[in-house]
């Protein structure tokens, strides 16, 4: 009614201008919508955030379908999936880990082994090639024990002789050579090669009486036996018989 009654104002009223016109229209939707207010108590309906443009149906429909049984025990079920899926990618994971370590302490181990390996093969090659230079050290060695200078050049010539001498064993030295002498000591057959026995009675059995060739270690390896001789009791028959023989004679 009240719109009515304006609307009939306004056809009465031919010179209102366009701007007094959209404010008596402003006005109007004003008293409706306090109109429509009074209607409802005074209080606006609440958009709902959640509902947008969906419809309140979809919603409860929503509603209805996550508190579902069978949602739920799909929701469980994917779940278990999950966790089998992670313990056997834990499973793997260890796995990989346990592998990387063994071949860790495989490489390990090989390049220790390597390493043994050659330092045992320049050894080798090392104490092959110091063994063919022990004859020469020998020589000279016969030499300053044989030759006796008579004049001064032979003096000459034997010191020059013995410097070279000198300097090879200097070398042989720095290479880790090292010179036995047994002579004295208890024989070990190890180390020494018995090439003649002789029975006394002034040193224990198995001492070390003459050495006739020298023998020479390299470093824990033994380049050549020592040649030697060594001690013996002598023989009881014998000892028994020179005994009345000394005793008649007294």
């Amino acid at each position: 009614m009240m719109e009515e009654e304006k609307d009939l104002e306004n056809q009465n009223q031919p010179n209102a201008t366009p701007a007094e016109s959209s404010a008596d229209s402003a006005a109007a939707e004003t008293d409706l919508a306090a109109e429509a207010g009074d209607r409802s108590g005074g209080k606006q309906p609440a958009a709902d955030p959640v509902v947008g443009s969906r419809q309140p149906e979809e919603v409860a429909a929503e509603e209805m379908d996550f508190f579902d049984p069978l949602a739920i025990e799909g929701l469980i079920q994917a779940n278990d999936l999950l966790k089998a899926q992670l313990e056997q990618a834990q499973a793997q994971f260890e796995d990989l880990k346990s592998q990387y370590a063994r071949l860790g302490a495989d490489f390990d181990n090989y390049r220790r082994r390597t390493e043994k390996e050659k330092e045992e093969l320049n050894q080798l090659a090392k104490a092959v090639t110091i063994k063919e230079l022990l004859p020469v050290v020998d020589n000279f060695e016969r030499a300053r024990s044989q030759i006796k200078p008579q004049n001064d050049s032979e003096l000459n010539i034997h010191k020059s002789y013995q410097s070279v001498y000198k300097l090879l064993v200097d070398c042989l030295k720095r290479l880790g050579v090292a010179a036995m002498y047994p002579k004295g000591q208890e024989f070990d057959p190890n180390l020494h090669e018995a090439v003649m026995r002789e029975a006394t009675t002034e040193h224990p059995e198995g001492t070390v009486l003459e050495e006739f060739m020298r023998g020479y270690m390299l470093g824990d390896r033994i380049l050549r036996h020592a040649m030697v001789k060594v001690a013996t009791a002598p023989d009881p028959a014998i000892a028994s018989e020179e005994t009345p023989s000394e005793s008649a004679q007294e």
